[in-house]
């Protein structure tokens, strides 16, 4: 299976074709639009796909190009409202997946972005002893822990590790949270502002499938998003 994150920073239809040229299973794109609004490639039509936003023009989107299927699950609490929950079947697998694009907080100042996961997986703990992957944008890296939050990135990443789920970028590569050296936003698409913030954490057994980690570099994806794509490959 090749699972694909990318946030788009927008307008999905103009830049789908592009993120279809990896050949991808599923992808989670954060920030886009309402797939009514795009036209996907008529030989690349998205198998399954489920979307969820404010408005039209801005949401998460989760796509299926191959057999997997999305289920979203009944315990989804809209108040972690980009945060989705879903049971992906296919190719004689199950396993959950949350889609994840961690947003600011307007009212509760102090749980936005990390803060924000630190409250779903607390709440979704249930879930975490089951297969399952975390997703997207977290919006967060270590070297922002001293910012107040309900809980920082350490504090998540520590959640999950003790519930057996870690970074697959972080395990494929032997590197410490906070030293990566593949970024995966260009801060106003400059390339001297380099950060990662776009994570996927998973399982311990489906670490143990993954095959390749890649990230797409600066040139070829800064025309379409300040975002690269954060590509994995898992022998499923």
């Amino acid at each position: 299976m090749k699972l694909i994150s990318w946030n788009c920073q927008g307008a999905f239809r103009k830049k789908v074709n592009a993120i279809l040229t990896c050949n991808s299973d599923i992808i989670v794109v954060p920030e886009s639009e309402h797939p009514e609004k795009i036209d996907f490639h008529t030989s690349k039509q998205p198998n399954d796909m489920f979307w969820y936003g404010d408005n039209v023009h801005k949401g998460i989107g989760i796509y299926s190009f191959s057999d997997y299927k999305f289920e979203l699950l009944p315990s989804f609490n809209p108040e972690f409202r980009y945060i989705l929950p879903f049971r992906v079947t296919g190719h004689g697998n199950s396993f959950l997946l949350f889609a994840i694009w961690a947003m600011s907080n307007k009212v509760n100042y102090n749980a936005r972005y990390i803060g924000q996961i630190w409250l779903a997986i607390n709440y979704y703990t249930q879930l975490m002893g089951e297969s399952v992957l975390l997703v997207g944008d977290f919006n967060s890296n270590k070297i922002w822990d001293t910012k107040k939050r309900v809980g920082n990135h350490s504090d998540v990443v520590q959640m999950l590790t003790t519930n057996k789920i870690q970074s697959v970028y972080h395990k494929h590569f032997n590197i410490e949270q906070g030293k990566e050296i593949h970024p995966t936003f260009f801060l106003h698409r400059n390339q001297k502002k380099p950060y990662h913030i776009d994570y996927c954490f998973a399982s311990d057994h489906i670490i143990e499938k993954v095959q390749k980690v890649e990230i797409g570099n600066f040139e070829n994806w800064i025309e379409f998003s300040d975002h690269s794509p954060l590509i994995i490959d898992i022998a499923f």
